[in-house]
């Protein structure tokens, strides 16, 4: 059986940059499944599966089609019981929730104001038109006005993660001792960030700065291995 997981990229497939999509990914080692990953540009995912949904990522288990990040863990939680949790209980889901929360009200936003425009530049011609339409009547500026701001939303990042920073003086990560769903929320936000526009956001002795970087050793490396902007 061939496990697919549809994820998203730019021009160069072998940068997939999506926080939802690097869920997944650090989701599917952590269970030790096997799986064949699919960049996929911007306008070319409603076409995926027939139109099964307008945004990755999107898993195949064999004759299963599962979409949203957080749908998946569950499904891969329900499924595989007898590997690795991702979530050790209702206890590390009702965690994972409030994380997901944290993370897409407080910490993409941030990474968007930083990333916008880099992540425009990373995209294919087709996906550059499209993306710069979508953004720009979403967020009520152009994304060269996002760009002038850059600078100050990269001084203000670090201070956003500070209940995250708080916590990590107790423990190696998020989940415990050892990573749960929960930390790879955070790090596909963080990820997403890195892999798009690779500015330094943490000082060498932040405890979430070390945090990340233990993230991007797990499961054989799999974060590092996509180089930075």
């Amino acid at each position: 059986m061939t496990r697919i997981l549809y994820s998203l990229c730019g021009a160069d497939e072998s940068r997939p940059f999506s926080p939802h999509c690097w869920k997944v990914v650090l989701a599917l080692r952590h269970k030790g499944l096997d799986f064949i990953e699919k960049p996929t540009p911007f306008t070319e995912i409603p076409a995926l599966e027939n139109g099964f949904s307008k945004t990755v990522p999107i898993l195949r288990d064999g004759n299963e089609l599962i979409r949203d990040s957080f749908d998946i863990a569950l499904y891969l939680e329900e499924t595989y019981p007898n590997r690795p949790t991702l979530f050790g209980g209702e206890g590390g889901k009702a965690l994972s929730r409030f994380v997901e929360r944290f993370s897409q009200t407080i910490i993409h936003p941030a990474v968007t104001n930083i990333a916008v425009a880099d992540i425009h530049d990373m995209l294919g011609e087709t996906d550059r038109i499209y993306f710069r339409k979508s953004r720009e009547a979403f967020l009520g500026r152009t994304l060269e006005e996002m760009r002038a701001g850059r600078d100050e939303a990269i001084a203000a990042f670090a201070a956003k993660l500070e209940p995250v920073r708080q916590t990590l003086k107790y423990q190696e990560f998020i989940g415990g001792d050892g990573p749960l769903f929960a930390d790879y929320i955070l790090f596909g936000a963080l990820q997403w960030m890195r892999v798009t526009t690779g500015v330094k956001v943490f000082a060498d002795d932040d405890p979430v700065g070390q945090w990340f970087e233990r993230c991007l050793d797990l499961h054989d490396g799999v974060g590092r291995h996509v180089t930075a902007a």
